[in-house]
């Protein structure tokens, strides 16, 4: 019981004021609202049968910007990989320039003696079916 009587006010007070200024000094107003670029806008259009004219509304240049950047891709918005999984296949060009001229890298379907008779004897086997 003799701590509930020995309570200081001016103490708590002091301290809920200070508390009241950080959260002042941090507070921030916002005044400007935008719809998020990130969502996507569902516009629906007037009723066919209206006489009403449609309101014409000026082009918000930042919002469009803002819109596209969030539609492009990755390699496009950043200079470089944001998160870990971004890093592979970031650079997806080949190192190599391809070469189809070099056998060793160009696997190409060639037909031989072997493959001829191969073919030769499955479809023979095929039509006595």
């Amino acid at each position: 019981m003799s701590k509930k009587e020995n309570v200081d006010y001016v103490r708590e007070n002091m301290i809920h004021a200070e508390m009241i200024k950080k959260e002042r000094r941090l507070l921030m107003l916002h005044t400007e609202f935008s719809i998020s670029p990130f969502r996507k806008l569902h516009i629906l259009p007037d009723m066919p049968m209206s006489r009403k004219p449609a309101d014409l509304t000026e082009e918000d240049s930042g919002f469009i910007k803002a819109y596209r950047r969030a539609h492009m891709e990755p390699t496009k918005k950043y200079p470089c990989a944001v998160t870990e999984s971004q890093e592979i296949g970031w650079f997806s060009a080949p190192l190599n320039p391809p070469a189809f001229h070099d056998p060793r890298l160009n696997f190409r379907r060639v037909t031989t003696h072997v493959t001829k008779y191969a073919t030769f004897t499955q479809q023979a086997s095929n039509t006595t079916k």
